[in-house]
């Protein structure tokens, strides 16, 4: 039996300690807030229990169904039938599906078919390949030319990445596309799905089980450094104090992990990962938006790449509508208040709906994450450093390690799983299950 340190109580680190407490180790989680769960976590939203930043499932996150079902709860899966839609220069237009493609107003009948065309090939693609090494730009124009590009894409890449958005991944845009592309109930229909009660349904039942199984979960409780001695863990420090451990799982930020283990000899690996933030809008509002789970939005008035309403996958009582700003924290944007913001989304929303109002508007939250989203340009895959450090019992992953695939609950949930099963070769210094 080891003594485990799991730094960060999100989805990864949770399943990591679960996993690690039915090995028979001893292990403590450290979080820094007030609440487990990370992305995942929900809040109270007006007497409503709901996620600080969505999430929804598709037809293929196998990793959340097994756990689910290992916990008990595997019953708990809800699958509806959704929608998508683009807000292209001021009309709203159905998307997703062969026949709206046909009869969305911006494209020309050629670029129709060559779209149609990638969309086809991409979900029934088998692995990145070749795309790992091209920018998602070079990835569309290739398969649909410049015009498809500047209409439909340049503006989605521009207001979510701004300065990084020409080197992003064409592997990375691929797996998003495959992802949702696959989750239907025949190809007219797009069908995903959420976890009855919201993320929290999962997270609460991880840490139940944690708990049960002699785990001890510490809130409030940020870990300050990871020391080492002669090549291997010897303990964390938290509030000046150290405690002994022998491995370390750590699921924070990569930004983080240069200040944190200042022996890594790599450090520099880790610092040169590029993040974004995001300040993720939320509105309670009494009138529905419009029947869509997720809107596109192209429009030269709207600064924002899109949103998602919520409540057309989650039935919610009330019309419950997310709309993230993702931006580099060096943009002016960061620095506006929430108010601003929320005033200028609900604009946002009032243009794609004329008949919403500001008596429509119940309520509204900001949430702001520094990290949320990794920057992977072309050629990321050799930039993400191994799981298994050069320090033995340390294991770092965060979310940038899915690449190419994106931030889910499902590949959180699959890495926690795979660096509890690693725990021992980790301490021998050895390559384990990633």
């Amino acid at each position: 039996m080891a003594r485990v340190a799991v730094v960060g109580a999100g989805a990864m680190g949770l399943a990591a300690a679960y996993h690690a407490v039915k090995a028979g180790h001893d292990v403590t989680v450290y979080e820094a807030d007030a609440v487990p769960g990370g992305m995942a976590a929900h809040f109270d939203f007006g007497g409503l229990s709901l996620e600080r930043y969505y999430h929804f499932v598709c037809k293929s996150d196998q990793p959340t169904f097994d756990l689910m079902q290992e916990l008990g709860i595997g019953d708990k899966m809800r699958w509806m039938p959704t929608s998508m839609g683009y807000f292209f220069e001021g009309k709203l237009s159905e998307w997703g599906t062969p026949v709206a493609l046909l009869k969305f107003p911006g494209l020309t009948l050629i670029e129709k078919f060559r779209y149609g065309l990638m969309m086809f090939f991409a979900t029934k693609r088998k692995a990145a390949g070749s795309l790992e090494n091209i920018s998602a730009r070079k990835w569309i124009e290739a398969w649909c030319g410049q015009s498809v590009y500047q209409k439909l894409w340049r503006s989605l890449f521009d207001l979510k990445f701004y300065q990084y958005a020409d080197p992003v991944s064409a592997a990375w845009i691929w797996t998003r596309i495959k992802r949702v592309g696959t989750s239907r109930r025949s190809i007219m229909q797009e069908e995903l799905g959420y976890i009855e009660g919201g993320s929290e349904t999962l997270i609460a039942r991880l840490v139940q089980a944690v708990e049960a199984g002699g785990g001890t979960i510490r809130l409030h409780t940020p870990v300050e450094k990871v020391l080492t001695d002669q090549g291997r863990v010897r303990g964390v420090v938290v509030a000046g104090e150290e405690i002994a451990c022998d491995a370390a799982i750590l699921t924070v930020p990569t930004p983080l992990i240069p200040e944190m283990v200042p022996d890594l000899t790599d450090r520099k690996r880790y610092a040169d990962i590029l993040n974004i933030g995001v300040a993720c809008l939320i509105f309670k509002l009494r009138k529905q938006v419009t029947p869509h789970f997720w809107v596109n939005v192209v429009d030269p008035a709207m600064g924002i790449p899109g949103f998602v309403e919520f409540s057309n996958l989650r039935p919610t009582g009330d019309t419950i509508v997310y709309v993230p700003y993702y931006m580099p924290v060096d943009q002016p944007n960061w620095a506006r208040s929430d108010d601003d913001l929320l005033n200028e989304a609900f604009s946002y929303l009032k243009r794609v709906n004329p008949a919403l109002t500001d008596s429509d508007r119940i309520d509204a939250r900001v949430g702001r994450l520094r990290h949320a989203q990794p920057v992977c340009p072309p050629g990321f895959a050799s930039q993400i450093p191994p799981v298994q450090t050069q320090v033995k019992g340390l294991q770092i992953a965060d979310t940038c390690f899915y690449y190419p695939e994106d931030r889910g609950i499902s590949e959180s949930v699959r890495y926690g799983r795979l660096m509890a099963q690693s725990i021992e070769a980790s301490i021998k210094g050895q390559k384990g299950a990633l």
